[in-house]
This record gives structure tokens, C-alpha cells and sequence, in this order.
């Protein structure tokens, strides 16, 4: 009877034992290891492994409490090597739905530009989300807000092409201001945004966005460039 009950219970336990290997079978089936563990909050959004800000940089602060420089005059802006910003136009109401442009200077300030737990994307960043969202000839599209000026129902010049918007990274053509002191331009047609990643002394990579393409470009810039900022998280 000894013996019997002994059997018993092994069997039992092996088959606990079986269970509990298939339970955690299927929830590794069911939560990819690559599903970041913070929870998405409001104002972020999650694409692919990455969560982005769903909006520009509007800080007039870095982390650390100090101001960062509001530049209005397009000769002084052109002759800078430190961190600035501005609103388009020189017109705070553009910062309220663009966020502000700043210059790549702010963009490597060490005292950090972007909030806590946040940072500015470096170009192999950009091209994790771009590869997700199925390259650059597709890419912009998904990320660009939809409708039109035109049409009463958007931000984007008419015909903001393929744009759906369907990764919620939400982009708006926040435009820039030039680095050879001659002002702001571009509103409603296009968007830049600054990547951390340097491409020689001078000049650093940035992501644009157009109206008439549903791509994502790359391309190089002087650093006194003002482009939008928009924020990953750690």
C-alpha cells in the first residue's frame, strides 16, 4: 500500500509538474520577450519594441533646471555653436501645435534636452522605427497625421500623400528655420527632426517628412539648423 501511495504521488507531481511547462509555453507564445515592460501612457505611443512621444518638443528648459536661449533674430540664430530655440515665425502660436525648433547644439547639450526617462533618438534609432513601419518608401505615410489644409481636416498641405497615420506616431510639418541666417520656412509642407547621430564636425543626421511623398528621408544638415525634436523613451 506504501508503495502504491509513493507511485501515486510521483505521478501526481509530474503531472503538476507537465502543467505548469505548458502554462508557461503559451504565455511566452502570447507576450513576446521583445514587449517592452513599462506600460504606454498618454501622450506615447508603441511602435514595435520603441515608445515615441506622440507630440514635438516644447521645452524651454533642459533637465537640469537651466534655460535654453530663445534666439528670435535670424543673423544671430545663423552664428551660434550653442543651444537655442525658437518658435516658427517667431510666433508662439505655431509652438503650441509644432512644439519649438531648436538647434543641433540643444539637440548634444550635455545638461540633456530631453525629460527624464527620455532621450533624443540617434539615427540608428529613426531606422528601427522606419524598418518596422516597412522602410523608408512607406514609412512616412504611416507616420504623417491625416487630412489636409485644404479639406478643413488637417495640417498638411494638399495632397499629403498616403498619409494614415496608422503607427499613432502622429507627425505634423512643423517646417524650419534655415542655417544661413535667412529665416523660417516650409510650414504645412514639411517636418524635420533631429537625430543625435553626428555626420562630421559640421553637420548631423535628421528624418524629413513631405506632402507630396509618402516616404522618410534622410539626409545630412549643418548643425545651426532649427528642427523639431521628438523624444523615445530609455
Amino acid at each position: 500500500m506504501k508503495k502504491y501511495f509513493s507511485a501515486t504521488l510521483i505521478f501526481s507531481l509530474v503531472i503538476v509538474v507537465i502543467s505548469c511547462s505548458q502554462q508557461e509555453d503559451n504565455k511566452s507564445q502570447t507576450q513576446p520577450a521583445s514587449r517592452p515592460s513599462v506600460p504606454v501612457q498618454a501622450g506615447e505611443v508603441q511602435i514595435g519594441t520603441q515608445i515615441w512621444m506622440t507630440k514635438n518638443l516644447n521645452v524651454s528648459r533642459y533637465r537640469n533646471g537651466d534655460p535654453i536661449p530663445q534666439v528670435s533674430n535670424p543673423t544671430q540664430w545663423a552664428n551660434l555653436t550653442t543651444g537655442a530655440w525658437c518658435y516658427y515665425a517667431n510666433n508662439s502660436a505655431n509652438g503650441t501645435i509644432y512644439g519649438k525648433l531648436y538647434n543641433w547644439y540643444a539637440v548634444n547639450d550635455p545638461r540633456g534636452l530631453a525629460p527624464q526617462g527620455w532621450h533624443i533618438p540617434s539615427d540608428v534609432e529613426w531606422t528601427t522605427l522606419v524598418s518596422f513601419l516597412g522602410f523608408a518608401d512607406f514609412a512616412g505615410g504611416k507616420m504623417k497625421t491625416t487630412g489636409t489644409l485644404q479639406s478643413g481636416t488637417g495640417l498638411w498641405r494638399s495632397p499629403n500623400t498616403a498619409a494614415t497615420n496608422s503607427s499613432g506616431f502622429s507627425a505634423l510639418p512643423g517646417g524650419y528655420v534655415a542655417d544661413n541666417g535667412s529665416g523660417s520656412f516650409l510650414l504645412d509642407k514639411y517636418g524635420y527632426w533631429w537625430s543625435t547621430t553626428e555626420f562630421g564636425s559640421q553637420r548631423a543626421n535628421a528624418r524629413i517628412l513631405n506632402y507630396t511623398d509618402g516616404g522618410i528621408t534622410t539626409l545630412e544638415f549643418f548643425k545651426d539648423n532649427g528642427f523639431s525634436v521628438r523624444c523615445i523613451k530609455d
